[in-house]
């Protein structure tokens, strides 16, 4: 079997999905060629899973201070570029295409009136999950950024619907942490003004990981770059994140029981939705803004959920070996049923 599979790159949920979903199609001995856009491709990293992987410019979102600017996304938006992508791309040479949110993958699957399987996060806002922040903009890109001819969504809880638990890594459970530890994900606020924000709470040593080379004049404040394997080592042993309301890494979170403040990105549905509902579950705190107040109560909160979810990867590479039959819902309940929440001692 061969298998074209579109990954959205804007941000690096996505990408680190993809990581799950390689190892298990690797291990299931399935040749799956990867494509990648949303970004340039020197802000790529930690990509030797993918192998010869391709790129493409595909279309992205622009933000500022924490916030999508969706004027700026159209004006710097190439849709020559797109619209060329997508004819350029031939998938006749396989047996299945799949997309992960990703644009042009979709569209030329469309175009070439091939079925495209969507697997991912967005997906699951087909059906009816806790949604806020929906304006008719917002609901047309989830409806047409990237189609699917059949969508897996994921998300952390069932809410009744035909949805799977996400795909994340299911490593070993931390034995211990370290309380003071704090990592630190915001890659769409302002660097300056999270420093400043931290800056105050000298008894936490906070782990920020940027695309920024500003470096931290704070003995408790570490600046590091984006590294896959630096970022799952400081993750494992700390006793929470702050971060945006991004799907990936709270989920990965919510697997090692780290508690968890989200920051969603504003004017971007997803994100309000994420915090909507990690509120709604009682899985994590919120804010709208960048709050000290509401981060200094955090710190002091030793409240955490641990979840342990199966290996969805390795589920959806089965099922797709077997001929993606329709999922029954006896099938979805199985699948939930091995999904464990712990309130965690404080």
């Amino acid at each position: 079997m061969k298998i074209f599979y579109g990954v959205q790159g804007t941000g690096n949920g996505h990408i680190t999905r993809a990581r799950v979903m390689a190892k298990e199609f690797h291990d299931a001995g399935i040749d799956v060629t990867f494509q990648f856009t949303g970004r340039p491709a020197d802000q790529y990293f930690d990509m030797d899973i993918f192998n010869d992987y391709q790129l493409r410019t595909g279309l992205t979102f622009n933000t500022k201070k924490g916030q999508v600017s969706y004027l700026k996304t159209a004006l710097n938006a190439k849709p020559i570029t797109f619209l060329n992508d997508i004819k350029a791309l031939d998938l006749s040479p396989y047996d299945l295409v799949i997309s992960d949110f990703e644009p042009v993958t979709a569209w030329a699957a469309k175009k070439q009136k091939i079925p495209v399987l969507g697997i991912g996060h967005q997906y699951a806002f087909n059906h009816n999950i806790p949604r806020a922040g929906s304006d008719p903009i917002a609901n047309q890109v989830i409806k047409y950024f990237a189609p699917a001819d059949k969508g897996i969504g994921l998300h952390w809880h069932p809410f009744g619907q035909p949805i799977l638990p996400p795909i994340i890594d299911t490593p070993e459970t931390p034995k211990s942490f370290i309380k003071s530890k704090i990592v630190v994900y915001l890659p769409f606020e302002d660097l300056q003004e999270v420093l400043d924000l931290l800056s105050p709470f000298k008894n936490f040593e906070f782990h920020i990981y940027t695309p920024e080379a500003i470096p931290s004049t704070f003995d408790h404040i570490l600046c590091k770059p984006l590294s896959r394997l630096g970022f799952q080592k400081d993750l494992y042993d700390c006793a929470g994140i702050i971060s945006n309301a991004g799907f990936e890494l709270t989920s990965e979170a919510l697997q090692l029981g780290k508690k968890i403040l989200a920051k969603p990105l504003q004017a971007q549905m997803e994100q309000i939705s994420n915090a909507a509902a990690l509120k709604q579950l009682g899985y994590g705190q919120t804010m709208n803004e960048m709050d000290r107040a509401v981060i200094e109560q955090w710190l002091h909160d030793d409240n955490r959920i641990q979840i342990t979810y199966p290996n969805i990867a390795k589920i959806l590479v089965s099922w797709i070996q077997e001929g993606m039959p329709e999922m029954q819902p006896d099938f979805i309940n199985a699948i939930w049923s091995k999904v464990d929440v712990i309130r965690l001692p404080s």
